[in-house]
């Protein structure tokens, strides 16, 4: 189909992928959490954006510019790193400022659905590994004689972009029916100000993880 071959192989190693704990991941779980299943929704949607650039990228070849040009690696490998470390200082500071009953906190509970999916599809499309990952991974499964390498890789994007975007809003509906639990004996406060503190110490995690990322 479009010049691909070995679709349902694709599809079983996406779904790995993305079920495979990541900031993506934790971004829409931790927004879930905190503000409810709109606002996981929001974040979810953001990333799935954010894959679209990066799908575009690699049947552009834009992708293959980052393969080859450690300059050009390093300059949005640090953006991203920044943004991260960025959104990390943010969590800090609300569990330092303390929340109300339940997961979400005053802070965090402030943002918009259009915030949260800004930050989604910038987690995202700030990441070089992710367009690394596409220029790695979908040229295994488009087809030698295929007519139109371009069609295939926008098609073979689009799958994963789907299929990315189905298993987060999955993740919202679990997390949500988590955040549905009763909380009884919990002293208020005390979950948000945690989930925010684990949330701020697991993005700098992943900022000084992409900052030291070594340029394939």
């Amino acid at each position: 189909m479009f010049g691909t071959q070995d679709l349902p192989l694709f599809i079983a190693t996406a779904l790995v992928l993305n079920a495979t704990p990541g900031v993506d991941l934790l971004f829409t779980l931790s927004r879930t959490l905190q503000q409810g299943w709109r606002a996981g929704v929001a974040a979810a949607l953001g990333i799935g954006a954010g894959c679209v650039v990066h799908a575009l990228a690699a049947a552009a070849g834009l992708a293959a510019l980052l393969a080859a040009s450690a300059w050009a690696f390093s300059a949005i490998k640090w953006a991203g790193a920044a943004y991260l470390f960025y959104l990390a200082l943010g969590l800090a500071r609300s569990a330092l400022a303390g929340g109300g009953a339940g997961w979400a906190g005053p802070a965090v509970a402030a943002a918009s659905l259009r915030q949260l999916f800004l930050q989604g599809f910038l987690i995202n499309a700030l990441n070089p590994k992710v367009a690394l990952f596409f220029l790695a991974l979908l040229p295994q499964f488009i087809a030698p004689q295929a007519p139109h390498k371009a069609l295939a890789f926008l098609f073979l994007g689009a799958v994963f972009v789907v299929n990315g975007t189905l298993f987060l809003l999955a993740v919202v509906a679990l997390a949500e029916r988590l955040r549905r639990l009763p909380l009884d004996g919990v002293p208020a406060g005390w979950l948000a100000r945690g989930l925010h503190a684990g949330g701020a110490a697991l993005f700098a995690g992943l900022a000084v993880r992409l900052a030291l990322a070594d340029h394939p």
